[in-house]
Parts: C-alpha cells; sequence; structure tokens
C-alpha cells in the first residue's frame, strides 16, 4: 500500500475492534512510565522517611492525570496526527475509537487524578499536577503549531514530575527540588531534538515549524543539542553540592555526563544516521543517573 493511500484513510471506521488496548494506547504507557520514575525519585529523594501510602497514593494520583493529560492530547492532535505516518496507527486517526470517547477518558482520569491528590496526597501535589496538566495541553500542544520555541516550553510540564512528587512526601518544594526539575528539563532537549529530527519530514507535511523543520540541514539542532547538554552537565553535579546525594552519584553522573557528551557530539556530524543514538543514550543517561540518586541518597 502506497504512503499516500495510508495518509488519506478515511475517518469513521468501525468500532467494532476497539478494545481495552486502544484506551490504553491513548495513556502512551510509555512516557507515563517515565513520568512516574522521575515522580517516585523525587518522593524518595524529599526529606524524612518515606510513606508508603503516601507514595502509592502519589503515584496512583500521578498516574491518572498523567494518562488523562495523554489521552486528551492526542484528542487535541487527532488531525495532526492522521497525517503524519508515525502517529497515523493511534486509535483516534485509525479510527478504532470516536473522538468522544477519547475526551471523556481523558477528562475522567484527569478529574480522578486530581480528586486523589487531593483526597491522599496533599493540596500543594495537587497544584503542581494541575500545572504539568495545563502547561501541557493548553500552552505545549497549540505551541507546536505556532513556533520552534514550543520545545523548550514543552520540556516546563515533562520536568514538573519529580517536584510533584517532592511535594507529595514534604508537602512543600525546596531548591532542591528545583535541582530535579532543571536536570530533567535540559536532558529533555537533547532528547526532543533528536526525535524532532528522526520525524522531520513527519512534522513537516502537518506544517509543524519545529526547529528541526526550520534547521534545514541540522547545524543548528546539532549545536542546540551540544548547548543543553553544556548546561545539563553541572546541574547533574549539583543534588551531591547542595548535600541531596553522596560522591558515588557525584563521580557517578560526571562519567554519565561525559559519555552522553560525547554520543552528542559524535552523532552531531550526522545526525540523518545518528540522531537514533542521541535518543537511546538519552533513555539510557536519565534511567541511569536517577538509579545513581537512588542509591546514593543522603
Amino acid at each position: 500500500m502506497s504512503r499516500s493511500i495510508i495518509l488519506s484513510k478515511p475517518r469513521g471506521m468501525s468500532l467494532d475492534g476497539s478494545t481495552w488496548r486502544d484506551y490504553l494506547a491513548l495513556t502512551k504507557p510509555r512516557l507515563v512510565s517515565l513520568v512516574l520514575l522521575s515522580t517516585a525519585v523525587g518522593f524518595y529523594l524529599a526529606p524524612g522517611e518515606t510513606n508508603v501510602f503516601r507514595l502509592l497514593s502519589t503515584l496512583v494520583a500521578t498516574l491518572l492525570v498523567a494518562s488523562g493529560s495523554m489521552a486528551l492530547n492526542q484528542y487535541l492532535e487527532r488531525e495532526v496526527d492522521q497525517n503524519m505516518i508515525r502517529t497515523q496507527n493511534r486509535p483516534l486517526p485509525a479510527g478504532k475509537l470516536e473522538p468522544r470517547q477519547a475526551l471523556v477518558f481523558g477528562l475522567g482520569l484527569s478529574l480522578a487524578g486530581f480528586l486523589s491528590f487531593i483526597l491522599f496526597v496533599n493540596w500543594v501535589s495537587a497544584f503542581f499536577g494541575l500545572l504539568t496538566w495545563a502547561s501541557y495541553l493548553f500552552v505545549y500542544t497549540p505551541l507546536k503549531a505556532k513556533t520552534s520555541l514550543s520545545t523548550i516550553v514543552g520540556a516546563i510540564p515533562g520536568a514538573l514530575p519529580p517536584v510533584i512528587g517532592w511535594a507529595g512526601a514534604s508537602g512543600g518544594v525546596e531548591f532542591h527540588a528545583l535541582l530535579l526539575f532543571m536536570i530533567i528539563f535540559f536532558w529533555q532537549m537533547p532528547h526532543f531534538l533528536s526525535i524532532a529530527w528522526m520525524y522531520r519530514e513527519d512534522y513537516r507535511r502537518v506544517h509543524q515549524p519545529i526547529l528541526s523543520v526550520v534547521d534545514q540541514d541540522g547545524s543548528f539542532v546539532a549545536r542546540q543539542m551540544i548547548l543543553y547538554m553544556c548546561a545539563l552537565m553541572p546541574i547533574s553535579l549539583m543534588p551531591t553540592v547542595f548535600g541531596l546525594t553522596g560522591a558515588t552519584y557525584f563521580f557517578g553522573s560526571f562519567l554519565l555526563g561525559i559519555c552522553f557528551a560525547a554520543v552528542i557530539i559524535f552523532s552531531a556530524t550526522n545526525l540523518n544516521v545518528r540522531a537514533r543514538y542521541v535518543l537511546r543514550a538519552s533513555v539510557m543517561y536519565l534511567g541511569t543517573l536517577l538509579l545513581l540518586m537512588t542509591i546514593d541518597k543522603v
């Protein structure tokens, strides 16, 4: 089947084949798993003993809000998704679910999540959960069609989950939580830029002026990756400087940063072939960094 035929797939297909898998796909489980991981680390690193019930309540509430926001994002971007090869098989553009079903599902999950924060965690975590949800759906999502700076804006809700976790554990937000926010914020930039470059033709097709579309040869994208990595390196060491983690984390973070920087510099010379290296290295970097934090908490 030709690409043009795939892209022009008619809407309104039969819903007989819709299953729980289609609803699960609306929540973007892999992205939500990263959200939960960073939330759990933020909770664990907060001062005081870990309250297991509070931790589970925070994670469940975060799961509901994050899943709801992902479903609502697919509802808002269903027309765009229909015209991108990467996303055309999602439940809405593929006709497996109706938009109304996704809307009700997303709103229901979100509301359940906010109520869970309020009833079982605290108001501070509920506030940051709402801030994450609203900025993702009503600031970042519409900006994607207007400016290449949308990636920077989108990194803000993406970096808030550890703050939610910290607030869930302590009932407040301290400077250390801001350090976690900044680490995730700067990490996201090379991560997102690598994905955007890999699928730049899709973004060009739907007329989204993200950086990988504006930058014709990839030179500016490559410089941005290196620039944000240069910012991430010193920021990633700050948890030890400010007494949140120990020496094991400090030296482990330093070595991880060197390796991640080496991959970015190597890939920058030929993003057409090597952008995927940056994506894979970014996932390994963040997972290992968060693991080191939990192992070496002071």
